[in-house]
């Protein structure tokens, strides 16, 4: 068997082993963060990242809060051409890095992180 005739069988097999992962960051997202309306995610038919949006202005605090609970990933805006986001609300996200069980936990913190900084950012606007 040839290397392109073998391509499909290790995209299904890349599928397979990542559709749980991919299903658990829906999962995840939509029970802590959906009902919110303050960040979106990509749902991947193929790849191997999740671009989370948060509210402009808070993705960077998203990663420092993440960071000091014990997750690391992309820096915001990696997504970007030079890594700038001026909008500061893009987040790539890797679920493959982890173990099912680890991905649950490191999915809870990154979205406690998106809550607590777009309520951070909130409180900080002034009164209407």
């Amino acid at each position: 068997m040839t290397v392109l005739h073998s391509a499909p069988a290790t995209a299904e097999q890349h599928r397979l082993l990542l559709k749980p992962r991919f299903d658990r960051v829906e999962a995840v997202f939509r029970w802590k963060l959906g009902r919110h309306g303050f960040a979106r995610w990509t749902r991947p038919n193929g790849g191997y990242f999740v671009s989370l949006e948060v509210l402009p202005g808070t993705a960077t605090k998203v990663v420092e809060l993440a960071a000091k609970a014990g997750v690391i990933f992309a820096s915001p805006g990696s997504c970007f051409p030079y890594g700038i986001d001026f909008a500061d609300s893009q987040l790539r996200i890797a679920p493959s890095m982890l173990e099912l069980e680890q991905l649950d936990w490191a999915l809870a913190v990154i979205a406690t992180c998106v809550i607590k900084a777009v309520c951070s950012a909130l409180k900080a606007l002034p009164p209407a």
